[in-house]
């Protein structure tokens, strides 16, 4: 830039902007900066969500269960809801067997899917929609098919951060590898985990579940993102 056209520049910010035209650029760029933080947010609760989804797969509880806010919860199926990170770390352990980690020849894939992200307007809260679908066993002894969908909530904390607020995941089904979920009987894809008998949960279930062959759609936290009406579910 020349010796001239800088001066320019010093010239024009120099000239007082009218207090309408600065009230308008003022509200631009809290508009901007509110569009940025959900934006921000919505990236950083697919970064929770998928290092959930990693972290399960191999047996790294602790890891997982930091993620949670401080009163965060979760809640699997019929299992009850948990509530505060060490509850949620014992409850994921004895899940899977009560040991740290996977064991020779444990399967646990926790696969994530179709994100539907809903940022509030602060940028502060946010609420998501996942597809689970789970590949589970044990080496020469049996594995299984699970389907299920999660509608979770996150909050940002005062220090910055995202963390998990609310993790449920509405189980449809687990179904046994060789028979597949098409042979299942009426309510035999969904049973209450022996780590939940043992270590009892917080509170209850909060849905009564109609796992397949029933049809359930739970409930939308999130309006429909064209109408901005709710999207009705449950039975």
């Amino acid at each position: 830039m020349t010796f001239r056209a800088c001066a320019a520049v010093v010239c024009l910010l120099a000239v007082p902007v009218p207090a309408m035209a600065q009230t308008a650029l003022d509200r631009d760029i809290e508009a901007l900066s509110l569009r940025v933080e959900k934006l921000e947010g919505a990236r950083a609760v697919k970064k929770l969500q998928r290092a959930f989804g990693y972290y399960v797969d191999r047996g790294l509880w602790g890891e997982a269960a930091d993620l949670f806010a401080d009163d965060g919860t979760i809640e699997i199926g019929l299992d009850g809801v948990y509530a505060g990170r060490e509850r949620i770390r014992e409850y994921l352990r004895r899940l899977h067997g009560g040991q740290e980690g996977l064991v020779y020849g444990q399967l646990n894939e926790w696969i994530t899917l179709q994100p539907a992200i809903n940022v509030a307007e602060d940028g502060r809260s946010a609420t998501a929609r996942w597809r689970d679908q789970g590949m589970l066993g044990q080496y020469k002894q049996h594995a299984e098919w699970r389907d299920g969908v999660y509608e979770n909530s996150y909050e940002k904390g005062a220090d910055g951060i995202w963390r998990i607020k609310v993790l449920h995941l509405h189980v449809n089904f687990v179904a046994p590898y060789e028979k597949g979920w098409a042979r299942l009987k009426p309510g035999e894809g969904l049973a209450r985990s022996q780590a939940s008998i043992d270590f009892p949960p917080d509170r209850g279930s909060t849905v009564n579940y109609a796992p397949f062959p029933a049809v359930q759609v739970p409930a939308f936290q999130a309006p429909n993102p064209v109408t901005g009406r709710a999207v009705k579910g449950g039975r």
